[in-house]
């Protein structure tokens, strides 16, 4: 191999060892392909409002998949009023990140609050 690969398994290294020895070009990871993963999904509320139907989801991590999920959710359900309470909406969406959870709320349109300030009354009155 003229080139140097970073291999992420064994069995990689020896496909490329393969197609070398048998003079087969090759490129090894060469770029991104973008794709939709579709598939049917549920979700459990934390807690739903009877008054209202507002449903207030509880979080204290704000995981990529929490937040890939809810933005799908909202857009397979867009009369769904979907509403954050964080332990801390000031936290990062990950380590070394500027953006906070309250900055992706902000961002893509989901109001919020923090649990420590209590859940706004008007949310609770709606």
């Amino acid at each position: 191999m003229s080139k140097k690969y970073r291999f992420r398994s064994g069995s990689e290294k020896t496909m490329a060892e393969f197609l070398t020895a048998s003079d087969i070009p090759f490129d090894f990871e060469p770029h991104y392909i973008p794709y939709v993963w579709i598939e049917s999904k549920r979700y459990l509320p934390d807690f739903i409002l009877e008054s209202s139907g507002i449903i207030l989801e509880v979080k204290g991590r704000f995981k990529l998949e929490d937040r890939k999920k809810h933005l799908f959710l909202r857009e397979s359900n867009p009369d769904i009023d979907i509403r954050f309470v964080f332990t801390n909406s000031r936290s990062k969406l990950y380590k070394g990140a500027k953006s906070t959870y309250g900055d992706w709320c902000k961002k893509n349109n989901f109001l919020y609050c923090d649990l420590k300030d209590g859940v706004p009354q008007k949310w609770l009155d709606a």
